[in-house]
């Protein structure tokens, strides 16, 4: 028997973008996630007048009914420089005289399938509200692919210009979305302050380097670490070389499988003008920014062999539905993102090329779990 509507729970968790009207109008950004009986997170409001600073609001929720009432913890102005929650000794001198922030706001709204309300009243009496629609992350990809074989496929990359192309590849024609918000979490300053400590504590026994968190170059090569390991990181892999993609694409495809996949099976192989991006937008290593990025990071192979044979790039974000943020910013006949799919029953063909070639599973993930990978591979085809 079905739940009676009003028992049904909505879940909050995630990211939420739009636009909010009151006392001020601007864009907000919320990111939620969900703990044992509450939920976390924080919003960023972007003011469209320069004038007024934007702010980040940290808040709980009391419980898990998607009907709420809650104040705000601390509400932080936002550095009109960095685009990261500053103190507002530090940048009230760009700002009148008069201007101050509030302290914090009381928030009620409700939460349904697709929709998160809200309102709210400040220290300082100026109020807010705002309908946000959840992120399309979860959702299956809008990206209209390319269909190759995997000989055309070859003929087509040949054609590419060199270095200028990151190329990923995926078991399915997945929602480009990166494992930590699969994983339902959206909170990267949680990320930062509970996470990233704890794997820090933890796997600093286990490595020979001790990382240095505080260097941007070892805080991007720890995180790269950590992803490569199987921890939901906001990172998502790249390679420079189309022929690795197209090994992590075809990659556990048993040829069972492939024998008897529908022709409409395929797997997907994203490429990304990386050269182009970098040149129309600025790229930034940073996670709890109020403004939305997706930006190109290669960072050092420190305890992290496998970065090298994989010719290795990343996209760092703080933006769930990855897909559709690249899209919104192609305009004057740029396209940045498009995908190419193969069919899923050539893996065997696929995958003697590409041993071929030196691109195994030894090769890619040098230690015992490579190798046993590709021995796996060879002596248990069927």
């Amino acid at each position: 028997m079905p739940e009676a509507p009003d028992l049904i729970i909505h879940k909050m968790n995630g990211q939420w973008i739009g636009s909010y009207t009151g006392s001020s109008e601007g864009w907000i950004v919320i990111n939620i996630d969900e703990r044992r009986t509450y939920y976390q997170g924080v919003a960023y409001l972007t003011e469209h007048d320069k004038k007024v600073p934007s702010a980040a609001a940290y808040f709980r929720t009391k419980d898990k009914n998607p009907r709420f009432n809650f104040r705000t913890a601390r509400i932080l102005p936002v550095n009109p420089f960095t685009g990261i929650p500053d103190n507002w000794d530090r940048i009230k001198s760009h700002y009148a005289p008069e201007m101050t922030i509030s302290e914090y706001a009381d928030v009620s709204g409700n939460c349904d399938r697709d929709t998160l309300s809200l309102t709210w009243t400040t220290s300082l009496h100026t109020v807010g509200n705002c309908v946000l629609p959840h992120s399309k992350g979860g959702e299956a990809s809008d990206l209209v692919p390319l269909n190759k074989e995997w000989d055309t496929y070859k003929s087509y990359i040949s054609s590419l210009e060199g270095r200028r192309y990151l190329f990923r590849g995926q078991t399915h024609p997945w929602r480009l979305r990166s494992s930590f918000h699969r994983a339902g979490r959206a909170d990267l300053t949680r990320f930062l302050e509970e996470d990233i400590q704890a794997l820090h504590k933890h796997l600093s026994a286990r490595t020979k380097h001790v990382f240095n968190l505080e260097i941007p170059n070892e805080n991007g090569a720890f995180f790269n670490l950590v992803q490569h390991h199987g921890y939901p990181t906001p990172l998502l892999d790249w390679s420079y070389s189309p022929y690795v993609a197209a090994f992590f694409a075809y990659r556990g495809i048993a040829s069972e499988k492939a024998t008897q996949a529908d022709p409409t099976d395929k797997v997907r192989i994203l490429v990304f003008d990386q050269m182009q991006w970098r040149s129309d937008w600025n790229q930034l290593v940073m996670l709890a920014t109020a403004g939305l990025h997706v930006s190109i990071g290669e960072f050092l192979a420190i305890e992290n062999e496998r970065m090298i044979p994989q010719q290795a790039a990343s996209t760092i974000t703080n933006v769930d539905d990855i897909e559709s943020y690249i899209r919104s910013k192609e305009s004057d006949g740029k396209t940045y993102l498009w995908a190419i799919d193969l069919p899923v029953r050539d893996p065997d063909k696929v995958v003697q090329e590409l041993r071929f070639m030196g691109i195994t599973a030894g090769s890619l993930f040098p230690g015992l779990d490579g190798a046993c990978e590709e021995l796996k591979e060879r002596n248990f085809e069927i």
